[in-house]
């Protein structure tokens, strides 16, 4: 983990996923000897200059035990329920562990629609960026009592990549209660190894990436994974790290950790591009042949509505659209310039012709190379 020097070198910012099952138990509740711990190793990675934020599950696992509930609720309405039982809960204990260190937090809680409408996205943003400037710990959780998709769906895994994105962070550290990646599933192969350091996200990896079962939490290796490929392609370094190692923070930050740390790509994306490749849905697809493949991938062109071999979906102007390959996999992202039913007319023409089968003045690109994002392989 030696790298992580040189991954942190002048950086700023750090998000800190923690999850359930660090967290919280069905019997006794919260782990406070576990958040307290944290608190310590959050006001280290202060002291040396760092902003951070936490992400935090335990919403849902501590109303479970306030509730005397056995099992997690099945029910939508029920765990909603239990998660708005549990938030006040788990604030509470973070505002005591936190006030022992001198640090002031600030509850943040998210749902989709904040990162995927462009308006809420930069006002979640500005808000953040003010609690850093106030050496102010936001303490970041889903919505869970209303956000019905990210209860069904959601994983903070995901989310803590997401925030990691929002915020423009150097890294993002996930704490787990397993040491890293492993080769295979250490529960069931005694003989898998620690993979210390992922340079690529492979198909082979993703592969490795097995749903591991969980108790009270929602996550498994697999949305680790999905978190990694977001954050790795937009620039930022991530660490999977055991969470039960009451130094694990400090242990990462000084490059003594065990663990594994995913590389960030070489080039970071600006805050706009992060948004239309990461966060923004898509509304919709065309399908590329290779001569545009070609031009966007290894030259880094606008797409031209020529190389389009076929239109997906129903969007507007200005909505995000999947760009795919001749083999349907996605290989970009970007703002369209045109609705879907004006490039189902001029796909495959030259853009000379746009301009006569729209019947309007048009420009020449579909997607614009300043609004389109290359995804990773």
């Amino acid at each position: 983990m030696h790298r992580i020097a040189t991954t942190l070198h002048e950086k700023t910012r750090i998000v800190v996923k923690i999850g359930t099952n660090l967290l919280t138990d069905k019997l006794s509740g919260l782990n406070h000897d576990r958040i307290n711990s944290l608190a310590r190793g959050v006001s280290h990675i202060q002291s040396l200059g760092y902003h951070v934020a936490v992400v935090s599950s335990g919403a849902i696992g501590a109303g479970v035990a306030a509730r005397g509930l056995k099992e997690r609720p099945m029910t939508m309405p029920e765990k909603q329920a239990t998660a708005a039982i549990g938030q006040p809960i788990l604030m509470e204990a973070y505002e005591a562990a936190f006030r022992t260190q001198a640090i002031t937090v600030g509850q943040i809680l998210l749902t989709k629609d904040d990162f995927v409408n462009r308006a809420r996205y930069l006002n979640a943003r500005n808000t953040l960026a003010v609690l850093f400037e106030n050496r102010v710990v936001p303490i970041i959780n889903e919505n869970d009592t209303v956000a019905v998709e990210e209860i069904k769906l959601g994983d903070n895994d995901n989310l803590s990549a997401m925030v990691a994105n929002l915020v423009e962070a150097d890294l993002l550290i996930i704490l787990s209660d397993i040491d890293g990646f492993y080769s295979d599933d250490p529960s069931h192969n005694r003989h898998a190894e620690l993979i210390p350091i992922v340079e690529t996200i492979t198909p082979r990896i993703e592969k490795q990436a097995k749903k591991s079962g969980g108790g009270l939490g929602t996550g498994g290796m697999m949305t680790k994974i999905q978190a990694a490929k977001l954050c790795t392609s937009a620039g930022i370094a991530m660490i999977i790290a055991n969470g039960s190692n009451p130094r694990v923070l400090q242990e990462i930050v000084s490059g003594e950790c065990r663990g594994t740390l995913f590389l960030p790509a070489t080039h970071r994306l600006n805050v706009k591009k992060r948004w239309i490749g990461f966060v923004s849905h898509p509304r919709g697809s065309v399908r590329i042949d290779e001569g545009a493949k070609a031009a966007l991938t290894n030259h880094r062109k606008s797409l031209l509505p020529s190389g389009i071999l076929e239109v997906t979906g129903v969007f507007n102007e200005k909505d995000t659209i999947s760009v795919l390959d001749v083999t349907g996999n996605e290989i970009a992202r970007g703002v369209s310039g045109y609705s879907s039913a004006e490039l189902a007319m001029i796909r495959g023409r030259k853009t000379d012709d746009v301009e006569t089968i729209l019947g309007r003045r048009a420009h020449g690109e579909v997607i614009h190379k300043d609004n389109l994002v290359l995804l990773s392989k």
